[in-house]
């Protein structure tokens, strides 16, 4: 089974910095940025951008190279950036909001750096790294003296942009490589199918070392609209809220958990500051619609949210689906769409054979979007990508371990992972339909399943709930979800908590959850309730 998206040209080089050039030389006086009151223009952003690649391409580092980037959110973060492609390097983000431990733990998983742009906030973190770390507030003399033109390095869409971290199913940080070819494919689908422009200003939400957040620093820039940031290494939806309420803010792109926070924000206030967006994007983990439903329907609201599906291994997103639709009723679970422009979704069977309709298989992403690979890595995760042969021609397709089908609609469904199935009692069980049962009881407002072993080595379900108001029995949920699940899949105890932590990356933190059972078997010895991990 295939899904085909639409076929849309792409100009010869399609190399994303360029856009953002031609948006500089049309409207050079419109502003790129703004931090805390302080506005970039497009015209100075190139110029320091420009003069930043000519330092870099004057120290020998230019296509094939990488540069680390370690800082927050700032008209500088984008100097680096934009310098970083003008040059014809890579960039990898750095996420200065990361633990000091993961930091260097991801430091040493690319050997190859050519060197790591820092602040004087951030240097100390990457001092250990074992290359040139520079401070671009200290070389501000330096790049004065320097062109404030674009260098003449040649990039090609085939060339790669960036490269993030992913966990993979090693549960290693592997880096995996993103072309221009892809990044600029998605920007210019995101533009043309959703009528993105100049007005349509960003407020970036999600943190640095996310995939979703590559999208979301340059899509604006892409667009020729403003780019807002926060003045906060780490989420606040306070201040995020804020800023959507006094500023002109039209489009967010963030990960479902965030989401959710921002409409508990403004339902909790009253406010009108999401539902007045022209978009939310947002994807990366199952939907809770229940935590979405009654604000999506409130009289007046204008904001269109589009539930995407992607990995970081093809650029983020593949698919997306307008949830209007789903509010129609008719689904079990919530679509996520058809893909974007020169993207394909390939459903297959165990030996790369292509599924009838209607049935379930592995999720395969081909065309544009997939990307370049693990870079330097050599283990089982490169056999991910792999061709296959589509109507008597080779096609190259990642294959992204999760399982779906098409639904009569012709839209993706995406019903969890391939491996995530784990074994209770013989019996094999994905959580993710656990927590999709309990989600859709009365006085659940969302909820966590987690895979444990108890002091007796045994494996057990734990689900982690959040009540909408009072606290829930473990009797009382455990009898309503017998209703809908075997009794294999209910699990054997229920927690309430205040809410449910988050990574870094604004998803649900099961490892957390996860740790905090582990470390009350280890004291306890027994199953006895867990503290809130939360608190």
């Amino acid at each position: 089974m295939i899904l085909q998206g639409k076929r849309v040209a792409l100009p010869p080089a399609p190399v994303v910095h360029q856009q953002f050039e031609a948006n500089a030389a049309a409207t050079p006086d419109a502003v790129a940025v703004v931090r805390a009151g302080r506005q970039v223009t497009y015209a100075e952003l190139d110029a320091r951008a420009n003069r930043f690649a000519h330092f870099l391409t004057a120290r020998g580092v230019g296509r094939a190279a990488q540069v680390g980037v370690c800082l927050d959110y700032s008209a500088d973060m984008l100097v680096a950036i934009l310098g970083t492609l003008k040059a014809g390097a890579a960039y990898v983000p750095f996420d200065p909001a990361y633990p000091a431990a993961r930091l260097q733990l991801l430091l040493g998983q690319v050997p190859s750096l050519a060197l790591i742009v820092a602040s004087p906030g951030t240097r100390g973190m990457v001092d250990s790294a074992g290359v040139d770390v520079v401070d671009l507030e200290q070389l501000t003399d330096h790049l004065a003296r320097l062109p404030a033109t674009a260098p003449d390095v040649h990039v090609t869409g085939d060339d790669v942009c960036y490269a993030v971290f992913t966990s993979g199913s090693t549960g290693t940080p592997k880096l995996t490589a993103v072309r221009h070819k892809g990044w600029f494919n998605l920007m210019n689908w995101l533009k043309l199918e959703y009528g993105l422009h100049s007005g349509s200003h960003n407020l970036v939400v999600s943190a640095f070392g996310f995939d979703l957040s590559q999208r979301a620093l340059m899509t604006p820039l892409f667009c020729g609209a403003t780019q807002y940031f926060m003045a906060s290494r780490n989420f606040d939806a306070m201040m995020a809220y804020r800023i959507l309420t006094q500023h002109e803010i039209r489009v967010v792109h963030c990960a479902s958990s965030t989401l959710y926070l921002l409409v508990d924000w403004e339902t909790a206030r009253g406010g009108d500051a999401l539902t007045r967006l022209d978009y939310v994007l947002f994807g990366g983990e199952p939907l809770k619609t229940q935590r979405l439903a009654a604000w999506a329907r409130r009289e007046g609201n204008a904001c269109t949210l589009l539930h995407q599906y992607g990995v970081a291994e093809c650029t983020d997103v593949a698919t997306s689906y307008d949830l209007a639709g789903y509010w129609r009723g008719g689904h079990d679970i919530t679509p996520v769409g058809r893909p974007a422009y020169n993207t394909d979704i390939h459903l297959l069977d165990e030996e790369l054979r292509g599924v009838g309709p209607g049935q379930y298989g592995e999720i395969c992403v081909s065309g544009a979007s997939v990307g370049a690979g693990y870079l330097g890595g050599s283990g089982p995760e490169n056999a991910r990508f792999t061709t296959i042969e589509v109507d008597g021609a080779p096609v190259r397709v990642y294959r992204t371990g999760d399982r779906g089908r098409i639904d009569q609609a012709g839209d993706l469904v995406v019903a969890g992972r391939m491996d995530a199935q784990v074994k209770v009692r013989g019996m094999r069980i994905d959580p993710t339909d656990i927590e999709r049962a309990l989600g859709r009881l009365a006085g659940v407002r969302e909820a966590a399943v987690v895979v444990a072993s108890t002091a007796a080595g045994e494996t057990e379900l734990t689900a982690f709930i959040v009540p909408t108001r009072d606290e829930l029995t473990e009797d009382d949920v455990r009898i309503r979800l017998l209703q809908t699940l075997p009794r294999s899949m209910v699990p054997a105890r229920f927690v309430n908590v205040l809410r449910l932590p988050l990574s870094p990356h604004g998803k649900v933190d099961r490892a957390a959850l996860a740790d905090s059972l582990e470390k009350q078997y280890a004291l306890s010895g027994t199953a006895q309730q867990p503290t809130d991990p939360c608190r």
